[in-house]
């Protein structure tokens, strides 16, 4: 009986190389014009499990062997494609490019250019094109990041943030560099880039509105402790996930227990509940906190959290991610979700285990709205200015 191999994201890349680099070092005498059209859809029908693993290798070997004028056809095979077959697709064009230069030919430079300029495209797709001319084009860099500083490609956006960054930092008028950085920050997603150009700005005397600029959700209403005993309570639909009534009294674990009202000021959003309603082991706590938006749009609720959590938007579930004390960053959770016109009611449940150690006592979470490319969507009703994080 045949085995058809189950291999994931890695495993498939790591294959696929080794494969590519055989095909390369045979040396194909030419490209073949190919349907690469037919060839894609079969690649991207590949799936978890093993599912139309043995068709998609049969057709990324032919696909490796495509005219390197077909590269950017193969680039845009990726359009909406699930992770799997991006990496099938990644492996067969950077075959073809490898063929192509180890046999002395060139690459569709104009092409991948003209491909890199469709912002609508795959973004990971549009990297690689970049990529490969990078790779035969010494001066690709200096000539194409500097245009991408608003990208929809995170990647290349990193690349445009980093070059305007050292530009930025031989400007020696004040107001000027205020200037340059104050652009770069609007442009920046990444948190570690964010957290550069904000120092940048405040050694100027600038202050920054680092919740605006990311979109954290700062207001909220909390209610704990429900009981976590076992880390049994994760599952137990206690009444704020049946019905949020600001003005109930619950029966908590330890007695009674109300809303409270909280506004945090950390820069970052965090949430810290051993600090606002005291430190409990064993428990769960709700925040809940509404948001207006001006029309329906889609949107992403991205968690950070150290504990357990679970998201509701209007009443329907997200996410659920039952993990204890593994580390908390920005964007560690990302829940898509569609945002109604007017009031929209956000609900978590964020539950602590019983760890005694240090590096578990922590109970706390940050959560922030933003559309797919990390750029924040702010609220209706929110404040013009976060009082402690004035933009000056």
């Amino acid at each position: 009986m045949n085995r058809i191999a189950v291999l994931s994201v890695g495993s498939t890349r790591n294959m696929l190389a080794a494969i590519a680099m055989l095909i390369v070092v045979a040396g194909t005498a030419r490209g073949e014009s190919l349907d690469v059209a037919a060839l894609t859809r079969t690649i991207r029908q590949v799936g978890p499990k093993g599912q139309g693993h043995r068709e998609a290798m049969v057709a990324w070997q032919t696909l490796s062997r495509a005219d390197v004028d077909q590269l950017t056809e193969i680039l845009a095979g990726m359009d909406d494609a699930n992770p799997l077959a991006v990496n099938w697709l990644r492996a067969a064009a950077e075959t073809v490019a490898q063929r192509t230069l180890a046999q002395g030919g060139k690459l569709p430079i104009a092409d991948l250019e003209a491909f890199i300029a469709q912002t609508g495209r795959e973004p990971r797709a549009r990297r690689l094109a970049y990529e490969l001319i990078a790779g035969v084009d010494p001066g690709a860099r200096q000539r194409l990041i500097p245009g991408l500083l608003n990208d929809p490609s995170l990647e290349l956006r990193r690349d445009a943030v980093a070059m305007a960054l050292d530009k930025a930092a031989a400007i020696e008028d004040p107001n000027r560099a205020i200037v340059a950085y104050r652009e770069i920050l609007t442009a920046s997603r990444a948190p570690d880039q964010v957290k550069l150009v904000t120092a940048k700005l405040e050694a100027l005397g600038q202050k920054v509105d680092l919740p605006r600029h990311f979109g954290f959700v700062m207001r909220w209403h909390l209610v704990a402790p429900f009981d976590n005993t076992g880390t049994q309570g994760f599952d137990v639909a206690y009444p704020p996930e049946r019905q949020v009534d600001l003005q109930a009294t619950y029966a908590g674990k330890e007695g009674d227990i109300p809303w409270v009202r909280h506004e945090t000021t950390d820069p970052y959003g965090v949430v810290d509940l051993n600090e606002v309603l005291g430190k409990h082991k064993g428990a769960i706590a709700y925040a809940y906190s509404e948001f207006v938006s001006d029309r329906e749009r889609d949107v992403e609720l991205r968690l950070g959290c150290i504990n357990g959590n679970k998201i509701w938007l209007n009443g329907q579930l997200l996410t659920a991610n039952h993990v204890y004390h593994a580390g908390m960053e920005v964007d560690q959770y990302k829940a898509k979700a569609r945002l109604r016109p007017g009031r929209n009611q956000i609900l978590l449940k964020i539950a602590q285990n019983e760890q005694t150690e240090n590096w578990a006592q922590r109970w706390q979470f940050q959560l922030r709205v933003c559309d797919q490319f990390g750029t924040a969507v702010l609220s209706q009703d929110r404040p013009l200015e976060q009082a402690a994080f004035l933009v000056r």
